[in-house]
Formats: structure tokens, sequence, C-alpha cells
């Protein structure tokens, strides 16, 4: 009994490492002509997308044009500030452009391109209130966004004037907390600030830009010092030929590209995004699908590893148990995202890391109530067989196992449920699912409350009949 779960336990581990080796062999550790290309997904004008949901703005086009101009290809991986910058650290992309300034102690993690924006720090508040001046933020709560130079200057001046600092990590949050009134003002780069003003966010701009510093393409400190050096080279070329001017012309002149024409409603929005909105949607399915069936192989193997007779056995089934239901799932995802590559050297892709993390973390729960359907049984049936000279593995098959499994369909189908909700935190790693499609298309449009609606609908339209689902096999066990 013991030889047959260990080779249990062996199988899963090499499908386990053969999933994880698959994984890593999809995306070569060393860029040749292709370079792979962090960026926020949602920091317009410099990087969003657009209503046909193909990422634009000063930085893609930038990019681009000089990847065309110096002869090499990439590869954008839109994802939030932080990962994007991350990804860098760990290696895996090669580059980060986000509006990302240059400073001193940035320097000391990345190497830097010659600047390619100049930009400063703005203070907007509602307009005909009664914040107008840094003087009337005392005893106030004045929001930020993560990683930002806004961020910096409000941490500079805060003891100064008195306020409290609020982070967010996506802009439209932080500016919906101003107009709700949680927040006095916000701090946001002035060419930001002013896009989203013209997209119709009911914001003033009060101050002159402050902190003025450079925007700079940035590589992990020591490596690839070859695109390095073919953005400089290129973004030469596009200032003397009159590209780089046209093209920020087109984000921030006086008629620039902005959405303010379009269907606002509820209707014109599902009918604007409905094909980004269904490629979320199917990313989500597709991601939770591969998910649950690993993490249901995975929590099978554990919870039965937990009711064999077998001290060594139950003892790592609990602390497998133990381990990844405590994790939380944004830690886990970003420490296989980012910190095993970290270790490694070697790239993780981000549907291969959201699937482990599901595996694990789900799994775990699987697990669990694994071990309390079995244990559920009446420990008489397994007496009983045993007294009939049956063996331990032929009684938990024929006797324990059955009635085990009625009990956990129920929890199963739940836990598919769960698993489906999870997704929407994958997002922090880049995989554009559902949640993060929202967050993209607010990123354009600046309609929050109206997009998230509509996902919400969705998800609520889906969950329902999953429960519904649940509920019906409940019934049809109990007959």
């Amino acid at each position: 009994m013991k030889r047959h779960f260990v080779s249990v336990v062996s199988g899963l581990t090499i499908l386990i490492a053969m999933f994880i080796t698959f994984g890593l062999g999809a995306t070569p550790a060393k860029a040749t002509t292709t370079y792979q290309v962090a960026t926020d997904s949602t920091f317009p004008p410099f990087e969003f997308a657009n209503s046909h949901n193909k990422y634009v703005g000063i930085d893609i086009d930038l990019l681009h044009a000089i990847a065309k101009d110096q002869g090499f290809k990439v590869n954008i991986k839109p994802t939030s500030f932080n990962s994007a910058v991350q990804s860098v650290q760990s290696g895996q992309a090669d580059g980060v452009i986000a509006g990302m300034s240059i400073t001193k102690e940035r320097e000391a993690t990345f190497d830097f391109s010659k600047p390619y924006f100049m930009s400063g720090v703005v203070m907007a508040a509602k307009p005909n209130g009664k914040i107008t001046k840094l003087s009337q933020l005392r005893g106030k709560r004045v929001a930020v966004k993560t990683g930002t130079s806004g961020a910096q200057y409000a941490q500079s001046i805060h003891k100064k004037y008195g306020f409290r600092i609020v982070t967010f990590d996506e802009s439209n949050d932080m500016y919906q907390d101003v107009l709700t009134g949680n927040s006095a003002a916000c701090f946001e780069d002035s060419p930001v600030m002013k896009y989203a003003v013209r997209q119709g966010t009911k914001l003033k701009i009060y101050t002159k830009p402050t902190l003025n510093g450079p925007y700079g393409f940035a590589v992990k400190k020591g490596h690839n010092k070859k695109l390095l050096r073919m953005f400089n080279n290129g973004l030469a070329d596009l200032k003397s030929n009159g590209e780089y001017a046209r093209i920020t012309r087109h984000y921030l002149g006086a008629k620039g590209s902005s959405d303010t024409t379009s269907d606002r409603t509820f209707l014109g929005l599902l009918k604007q995004n409905k094909g980004a909105l269904l490629n979320g949607f199917e990313q989500t399915v597709w991601l939770t699908v591969v998910a649950i069936f690993f993490a249901t192989l995975f929590g099978v193997i554990v919870g039965l590893l937990g009711v064999v007779p077998n001290k060594f056995f139950n003892g790592l089934s609990t602390t497998l148990i133990y381990i990844f239901r405590g994790l939380p799932l944004l830690v886990l995802a970003l420490f296989i995202y980012t910190g095993i590559p970290s270790l490694t050297g070697s790239k993780i892709p981000a549907f291969v890391a959201g699937t482990i993390t599901l595996m694990f973390n789900e799994g775990a729960y699987i697990a669990a109530f694994v071990k309390g359907g079995i244990n559920a049984v009446d420990d008489g049936q397994m007496e009983a067989a045993r007294s009939l000279g049956l063996p331990f593995g032929k009684s938990m098959r024929r006797i324990i196992l059955p009635q085990g499994i009625r009990i956990m369909i129920p929890s199963f189908i739940n836990q598919f449920i769960i698993t489906l909700k999870d997704t929407s935190i994958l997002s922090i790693i880049g995989i554009i699912e559902l949640t993060q499609t929202g967050k993209i298309i607010i990123a354009r449009n600046l309609e929050g409350f109206k997009v998230w609606t509509i996902i919400a609908i969705i998800y609520l339209i889906v969950i329902t009949l999953l429960t519904w689902l649940s509920n019906w096999v409940e019934r049809r066990i109990r007959l």
C-alpha cells in the first residue's frame, strides 16, 4: 500500500514538473530579435488600449517606431506598473516602458535610456470645491497611484502640509476617490491628468507642474545593453526626422487622441467593447478549466494521503494543506511569477504561473474536503470491509470512496465557482482575463462605474448558472 501511494505521489510530481517545464519552454530565456517589453496597461496617454483593444499611446507608439527604425521586434506585455517593474527585475521581461521617471533610487537597480519625455506633478481636485491650493490640505486625505512621481511628491511634502496619503493601483480608482469625496485631492503626472480631464473626468488641475523629471526606457542593470543602445539610437533618429514630434502631438495636442465622442451609455459601452469582453471572458473560463483540472489532481492525491494509515503521509498532507491554504493568493501568484524566476533565471509565462498558483491554492481546499468527505463515512464501514478480508486499498475503492464522493461532489462544484472568481486576482501578473479587461477599458474611457457594473453582471450570470447546477446535482445525489 505504501509503495502504491509513493508511486502516485511520484507520478504527480513528474506531471507537475512536465507542466512547468513545458511552460518554461514556451518562452526562450534569452530574446534575440524579439524583445519582451513590459508596460503599465492603464496609464493614458502613454499606454492604453484603444476601442479596437490594441495598445497605443506615446510609449507604445515610440517603442514600435524605434523598433522599426533599428530593425528589431517587440512583444508588449501589459500589466500593472509594479508588476512591469518586477518583471524586468526577475528577468521575465527584457525592458520596461511605462512613463517611468528616472530617479537615483531606480538607477541603482535599472539602466535607463536617454530621457524621452519631461513631465511634472500636478494637484487636481473637484471644480468649485474648497481645495484649490496645497495649504488647504491639512488634515485631509490625498490619493496617489502606486509607484508614480505623484506618490513620490506626496510623500515628500505630506508632513509639511499635514495631509494623509492613500494609495491606489489604478488611476481611475484614484480619481473616483476624489470625486466621491473620500479624498480631498490627488497628485498625478501632468500629461496624464490633462488627458483624464479631456476624457470627461470632473476634476480640475489647481497647481503648476512641479518635481519635473524625465521618463526613460529601462532594462535590468547590467543586462540588455544592446537593446538600450538601439533604443537611444532610434530615439535620436525619431527626433531628427520629426516622428517623435508627430507622436507626442497626436496624444497631447489640443485635438489629440481621445474617446469623448463615443457612446457612454451601458449599451454603447457594451457594443464598443464586446470583443474585448468576450476575449477576457474566454480567458477566464479557459484558465478556470485548466486550473481546476490540475487542482483536482493535486487535491485528490493530497487528500488521500491524509487518510492512509501512515503517519508520514498524513503529516505531509496536513503540511501541504496548511501552507497553500495559508498563503494569500496574491502573494503566491507574485512569488511564482516573479520570485522563482529571480532565483532560477528562467522565465515562467503568465498563464502557466497563474495555473500553478490556482492549482496549489484551490488544490489545498479540494484536499481538505476530500479528507473531510472520506472521514465523514462511518468508521464502521471500513471495519466491516476489513473484517470480511478486503485489503485497505480495495476497501477504500469499493466501500468508502463511493460514499465519500457523494458527499464531496457539491463541494467540487462550489470550488469551481470559487476558482472562477479567484482568476480575477491573477490580473496582477498581467493575465488579460475579465477583470484585467475591465481595467484596460476603464483606462481608455474612465467610465469605472459602468464598466465594473457590466463585468459584475457577467460574473453574476455565470456564477448563478453554476450555483443552479450545484443545487441540481446535490438534489440528485440525495434521491
